[in-house]
């Protein structure tokens, strides 16, 4: 067994930083050569400590900014005003549509793939969306989809 120090997450077995034990063909054949593990010398284990600490203030960062976007979406109901035939619409509410109504609404800026949505809202009424935020921070936001007025001499 040898003692060497990981430069990059390695499933089951740690995060940068981590001085963990393994076998030594597996640090000689698959870690070092694919530059995911060096020997922890204290050289290496200073700059890694450096690395973590920065790492974990992102982190910390990320969590406070997800908590914060939580408390302020969950609850918070988007109405989108679709022209519809027979309760169907004629253009669908997509991510990319409520990504930009929360940011011009909530000054949030979300991500569309973190819009838990499978297929985009085609029908008029009342539809309830989750957001992913971070790791297991969701908020579930109301999206409510109306019928757009008809314009006066517009013919069906």
């Amino acid at each position: 067994m040898i003692e060497v120090l990981l430069t990059e997450s390695v499933e089951k077995l740690g995060e940068p930083g981590d001085i963990v034990k393994v076998a030594d063909g597996y640090a000689r054949n698959y870690l070092f050569p694919r530059k995911l593990a060096v020997l922890p010398t204290p050289h290496a284990i200073e700059q890694f400590r450096r690395v973590r600490e920065r790492r974990l203030a992102e982190l910390q960062q990320r969590e406070a900014w997800a908590r914060a976007a939580q408390a302020k979406l969950e609850g918070f109901t988007l109405v989108f005003k679709r022209r519809a035939h027979n309760g169907k619409l004629y253009s669908s509410v997509r991510r990319e549509d409520i990504a930009e109504e929360i940011l011009q609404k909530l000054n949030i800026e979300i991500e569309k793939g973190k819009i838990g949505l499978d297929a985009p809202i085609e029908t008029l009424g009342t539809h309830t969306v989750t957001v992913n935020l971070y790791k297991e921070i969701t908020a579930s936001v109301r999206v409510i989809v109306e019928e757009e007025a008809a314009s006066s001499g517009a013919s069906h």
